[in-house]
């Protein structure tokens, strides 16, 4: 047996997520979706070994006496799941949580959040960032895309609070050349850092905001430096509509023309993506996936959620994100993950649809595919790096189970995790952060509130008019 430094015993692990019915063309869709789930091991005991799994066994095939001297924790009543994954969102943007509620798009854009981003300072970002990322370890998320400005300072809170993420530099085409130099720089320089924790992707607004010519250019750089593009895009079907009127072509007709889809990209959102653009997208499902954030999408009353079984039959990736807290207010992504399954369940009228395994596969497999980083990370295997969760089924709420999937995507809550392991090291335990003192930067962040408010000025970093 593999020697190695942190052994987990004693859990229940659901050690393997495997997508469901497209990759079984060949069967009737009930007994595709059979194929797909999760493994359920119950007594068994992960071994980890410089930042990987190195075994996965049953406890009684375990000789304590091999792993002397490594960390031990004890996971009697937990469940051991992958560590989950939020494809999309704005880290800051939790200082803005709850300050621009209740208003329709066009209104949250340009008389709430874009006037009150003017007032951000670097210090601002590096607050919110900590405090996001607080948040999102004590939910149980090991990953994050993130899209936002001063991303050199995100990608220092990232290091520190030794989470992992893939990072774009965002910019709008009303920057001029400086804005896509600056996100291009960043993922230059910041691919690998954080000892590998950190992966990168060039950040174009969307196509409303970043003109053609420039969106050209973004293929063009993500082909050259080897990374993909992180987009807004079809975020509903009423931009759609207004993409084909005054264009002449949907916004993924404008990626699909500009190249983006060939140098890889997650869409953000996705929500307006109709039946014409499947012929789009499928050449190009082995770099294109899309972030599906339903909870903003409810709050915003907008026309239209991301297309499951649209994008699942056409065998593109789709990941669960949260967008930012200033619009989806938590950055739960087990939330996000139920919403769209109930959803997808009410509008198909099929129960058998979006399954509990399904779900489970979007918010851990398929979400690293979307990141590109399958094969890495996404589930409990040996080989693949220890992003590891605890969640604590001892809990009222998650008893009896009779069925492993069902209990996580469908009872438990970000409230169950205990245990957060990222690359192999421990950055909670017991419910409590190593990595952050959450408790100073709230203070701190609490003081800027009343400026970082201000919306006086009468500025905002851009004009919505999708």
């Amino acid at each position: 047996m593999t020697a190695v430094d942190l052994v987990i015993r004693h859990a229940r692990v659901a050690a393997e997520s495997r997508r469901p019915a497209a990759r079984y063309p060949d069967l009737p869709r009930e007994d595709a979706a059979a194929r797909g789930g999760l493994s359920d091991l119950p007594a068994h005991s992960i071994g980890v070994r410089a930042g990987e799994i190195a075994w996965i066994l049953p406890d009684g095939d375990v000789d304590p006496a091999s792993f002397e001297g490594a960390e031990v924790i004890d996971a009697s009543g937990h469940v051991a799941i992958p560590g989950l994954m939020n494809s999309h969102t704005h880290t800051p943007m939790v200082m803005f949580r709850g300050a621009a509620s209740d208003v329709p798009t066009d209104e949250w854009f340009n008389q709430h959040v874009w006037p009150m981003e003017v007032n951000l300072t670097e210090r601002d970002i590096r607050l919110g960032a900590r405090l996001a990322i607080g948040e999102l370890l004590l939910s149980g998320v090991t990953s994050f895309a993130d899209h936002y400005f001063g991303m050199e300072a995100i990608a220092e809170e990232v290091e520190a609070a030794g989470i992992r993420a893939l990072l774009a530099s965002t910019f709008f085409s009303s920057e001029g050349p400086a804005g896509r130099e600056r996100s291009v720089a960043f993922a230059r320089d910041a691919d690998g850092a954080a000892g590998g924790r950190i992966t990168t992707a060039l950040g174009p607004h969307a196509p409303y905001t970043v003109d053609d010519d420039d969106l050209r250019l973004t293929a063009r750089d993500a082909e050259r430096l080897g990374v993909r593009v992180h987009i807004h895009a079809a975020e509903n079907l009423t931009q759609t509509a207004s993409s084909l009127h005054r264009r002449g072509r949907s916004p993924i007709g404008v990626l699909h023309d500009t190249g983006i889809l060939q140098a890889g990209a997650i869409i953000a959102h996705g929500a307006g993506i109709v039946p014409e653009d499947v012929d789009l997208l499928r050449p190009y499902a082995d770099r294109v996936g899309v972030a599906s954030c339903t909870k903003t999408y409810l709050l915003h009353a907008q026309e239209g959620t991301t297309p499951l079984r649209l994008l699942h039959d056409a065998g593109v990736s789709v990941g669960i994100g949260t967008d930012g807290a200033a619009g989806s207010i938590t950055l739960d992504v087990l939330e996000n993950m139920r919403l769209l399954g109930m959803i997808e369940k009410y509008t198909s009228k099929d129960a058998t649809w979006a399954t509990s395994a399904h779900l489970l596969d979007l918010a851990t497999r398929q979400n690293a595919e979307v990141f590109g980083l399958a094969g890495r990370v996404g589930a409990l295997r040996p080989g693949l790096r220890a992003d590891i969760v605890l969640m604590d089924f001892r809990a009222p709420h998650l008893q009896p189970v009779h069925d492993l999937a069902h209990s996580l995507a469908l009872s438990a809550h970000q409230g169950d995790v205990t245990t957060v392991i990222v690359d192999g090291r421990v950055v909670v335990r017991d419910r409590t952060l190593l990595t952050i003192d959450l408790e100073a930067a709230i203070d701190e962040l609490t003081e800027r509130l009343p400026a970082l408010t201000d919306r006086s000025h009468g500025r905002r970093v851009q004009d919505y008019a999708p």
